[in-house]
């Protein structure tokens, strides 16, 4: 049996020992408590919005795994609506097909960010539809929907040539028709407006919806990527007056211009109720001037976007092959940015 004087002198060896590695221990673990403590911190307070930024990792047999940084995000819903600034009223018809619900989720979220927008979205079909009704009404814009269907007999069949009416026609004179219905009766239209025809596979610049905003009657613009050119353009002279057009489609046509190239003051729509696109009678390329000759002359054009220099409508999809060579043809300004 061990004597007291070995069992204190065992004592007094190990506990410093004891206490020297207990100090130690702790030491090397708190930060990793803290650390962990503050991850949880962070974790509860980018919870509610948050959005990963991707970064490689120093590791060279690791350059395919990404470290997630948290950052604040803020999302607001559609600008106020101004008593100031006129309403544009944008009027897009729109066919079921496969890119359909991309192309109009595509446009919604450019209007989402255009002040006084009121959507006018007219389908082709015999009724309105559960997916463009759901879009609508998820997009918290001002819309207005309805809905007419072209007769089989009208719609363009393979030959682009044909002088059938074109894709759309109907549907932009049923919203004419329900702006002069719902704004001409009880002085509703005394908040000025100005009427825009936006086909849903076009892209728009936020700056086209301000620059068409001061449109005494009817103002135009360039497009880019249609009519076989890399834009179409009307030609102003150095008094800021439209004396013609550029374009080598028909450039015959009393109004050579594409239906994004233009908008129209509400206040003419109403004024003049017997201007709509002419349905029979009228080939490929003239419903533009069927609409626009009863509305107004050329001198009456309003050309903006800096003396229509600058491209803010794109054509997203192009029929014809775009001409490169443009110089030979008189149609290539280095002062157009396309």
């Amino acid at each position: 049996m061990p004597k007291r004087r070995d069992i204190l002198a065992i004592v007094l060896i190990v506990l410093p020992w004891t206490l020297l590695i207990t100090v130690w221990h702790q030491g090397a673990i708190n930060p990793l408590l803290a650390a962990r403590k503050d991850d949880r911190h962070e974790s509860r307070r980018d919870s509610r919005n948050t959005f990963t930024l991707k970064k490689p990792c120093s590791s060279e047999n690791n350059k395919d795994i990404v470290e997630v940084v948290h950052t604040e995000y803020v999302y607001s819903r559609p600008p106020p609506w101004s008593d100031v600034l006129p309403t544009l009223h944008v009027v897009t018809p729109t066919y079921s097909r496969p890119v359909q619900k991309a192309e109009l989720t595509r446009l919604a979220n450019t209007f989402l960010h255009v002040p006084n927008l009121h959507w006018i979205l007219v389908e082709d079909s015999p009724r309105r539809t559960p997916l463009v009704t759901r879009l609508l009404r998820e997009t918290s814009l001002n819309y207005t929907h309805l809905n007419v269907e072209t007769p089989r007999n009208y719609k363009l069949r393979g030959d682009t040539r044909d002088p059938r009416i074109p894709r759309g026609t109907m549907q932009r004179n049923l919203a004419l028709r329900w702006l002069r219905e719902t704004f001409r009766s009880n002085n509703r239209h005394s908040q000025p407006g100005i009427v825009y025809f936006a086909d849903d596979d076009n892209t728009y610049s936020l700056e086209l919806f301000e620059e068409m905003r001061s449109t005494r009657k009817v103002s135009v613009w360039p497009v880019a990527f249609v009519g076989g050119l890399r834009y179409e353009s009307p030609k102003v002279n150095t008094l800021g007056k439209v004396y013609g057009w550029k374009t080598v489609f028909d450039p015959h046509r009393p109004f050579a211009i594409d239906m994004a190239g233009f908008a129209v003051n509400l206040r003419l729509i109403l004024f003049k109720p017997q201007a709509y696109f002419k349905l029979r009678g009228v080939k490929g390329g003239y419903q533009e001037s069927s609409l626009l000759r009863e509305l107004v002359t050329l001198n009456d054009l309003e050309p903006k976007a800096a003396n229509c220099t600058k491209v803010l409508v794109w054509h997203t999809r192009t029929e014809k092959p775009v001409l490169v060579n443009e110089g030979k043809k008189g149609f290539t300004d280095s002062n157009v940015e396309i």
